[in-house]
């Protein structure tokens, strides 16, 4: 393959890894807490030798979240709970760690509040949430205070990591850090939930793009091939 066919390549790939993001955004558009993922294009240079010139691929390989506000809709549940502005519940996940801003939670039978795949929710000082069977009607604040029966019995912790670069996600709407993630005094809404942030019209127009990209792309390795071929048919007569 020459240096055409290697650029060719390494392009169809980067579109291809970006259509499988924007399809799984799709996907997505309507799961709580999610949010958006795509690629990031960017060129490696790679080096021939020293009598020749370098040659420029295209790489897709880092990928970009967006953190930014979904859309909160009312549910009037107990124990759904969004976060308005920055910041994240920590779940207690068997890997470490796990920050989420999907906030559909549950009571367990013994009383832990726990996460739509069945992990902890961590309180402020990174302590399982507990919820005595006796409490009567559980109120939440926006500093995630937790009250019941007029006494304070817990606070949710919102975190956040002090280096957004830090975040790697591990599952639709889980992620881990690596940085240290202080406290933060963010603002909890009781009876709410937060939905994805995926622009669903946006995505399925990009998706339109990299799909006419891609056939271009392809068209343009079609022709590259016949030239080739054509050229060793001339030369072996």
């Amino acid at each position: 393959m020459d240096n055409t066919g290697y650029a060719s390549l390494t392009r169809q790939t980067g579109l291809l890894h970006e259509m499988r993001a924007i399809a799984n955004n799709i996907a997505n558009a309507n799961t709580t807490g999610y949010r958006a993922e795509g690629v990031a294009f960017s060129e490696y240079v790679v080096r021939l030798g020293p009598q020749s010139q370098s040659l420029s691929l295209a790489t897709a390989r880092v990928r970009q979240t967006d953190f930014s506000q979904g859309d909160i809709g009312a549910t009037g549940a107990s124990f759904d709970l969004a976060i308005e502005g920055e910041g994240f519940f920590m779940i207690d996940h068997p890997e470490g760690p796990m920050l989420t801003r999907a906030g559909a939670f549950t009571l367990g039978p013994d009383g832990v509040l726990l996460s739509a795949d069945g992990y902890p929710l961590l309180d402020a000082g990174e302590a399982p949430v507990m919820i005595p069977a006796e409490a009567g009607p559980v109120l939440i604040g926006a500093d995630g205070t937790i009250s019941a029966g007029g006494d304070v019995i817990g606070q949710i912790g919102l975190f956040t990591p002090t280096d957004p670069l830090s975040v790697t996600r591990t599952s639709g709407t889980g992620f881990f850090s690596d940085d240290n993630m202080p406290y933060l005094e963010g603002q909890i809404r009781q009876g709410h939930l937060e939905g994805s942030n995926v622009n669903a019209i946006a995505q399925i127009a990009r998706m339109i793009e990299v799909q006419r990209a891609y056939e271009f792309g392809q068209s343009l390795a079609d022709r590259e091939d016949e030239r080739i071929r054509s050229t060793v048919q001339l030369m072996s007569r």
